[in-house]
């Protein structure tokens, strides 16, 4: 194979390769009447299947993939293994619709992001009754009398945190500051540092444990949590 023409992870946009491939018989005689032709087809499926998953853009990833895929023996027919090697290169009109390619999905990603980060803005601001109040007034200084109606139909709005729990760190982050908050007592303290202790120790954090014994330690006026 000689300078043919794949597509990469964009369907428009090609990788041009050259391949090596090499077959023998196994103990069984080969079922394939022409087994040259039935390496070179192999070779090409194995081929397009890695280099649809690659972007021009790191061509270095994609013969490295491509030639690990065929350092395997493959045997696309009974009593014949295949084996082979590939080189890649790209053309610059291809390397050119690719790096177009990336910047506008880089573009799309920038505008969702900040789209995402306006409506989050805006949800919080109309999950809070006063914001609200204060928004709707602002924007709309006129129409007081319909602030009843818009109360009404958001008084279900979740606030912004509440539908991305995906986010595990930021919900994390939440948990304990809220959790922190309802140490009031000096036994609700000592029941949590233990606990925490434990946790530390179970997952080997010697630097961590350290503090957290420091605080079980301390005295610490009023019961209030660590900070």
């Amino acid at each position: 194979m000689s300078d043919e023409r794949m597509p990469s992870r964009i369907a428009s946009v090609f990788f041009t390769v050259r391949a090596n491939g090499a077959w023998r018989p196994t103990t069984q005689a080969p079922e394939h009447s022409d087994p040259a032709t039935a390496t070179r087809h192999h070779l090409r499926q194995a081929i397009a299947r890695v280099l649809s998953r690659h972007s021009v853009l790191h061509l270095e990833a994609a013969q490295d993939a491509a030639n690990t895929a065929l350092l395997q023996s493959l045997r696309p027919t009974a009593g014949l293994e295949v084996t082979g090697t590939v080189a890649l290169r790209v053309s610059a009109a291809d390397r050119d619709l690719a790096q177009e390619h990336a910047q506008r999905q880089q573009a799309f990603d920038l505008e969702r992001e900040e789209e995402l980060r306006r409506l989050a803005h805006l949800q919080s601001v109309l999950a809070d009754p006063d914001l609200r109040r204060v928004w709707w007034i602002d924007r709309y200084p006129d129409r007081h009398s319909e602030l009843v109606t818009l109360r009404t139909a958001l008084e279900d709005m979740p606030r912004p945190y509440e539908i991305t729990a995906h986010d595990s760190g930021g919900a994390i982050s939440r948990f304990t500051e809220q959790f922190l908050t309802t140490l009031h007592t000096p036994q609700q303290r000592e029941v949590f540092l233990e606990a925490l202790i434990k946790s530390l120790q179970t997952l080997g954090h010697q630097e961590l444990t350290t503090m957290a014994t420091h605080w079980q330690t301390s005295p610490n006026e009023g019961g209030s949590a660590p900070e």
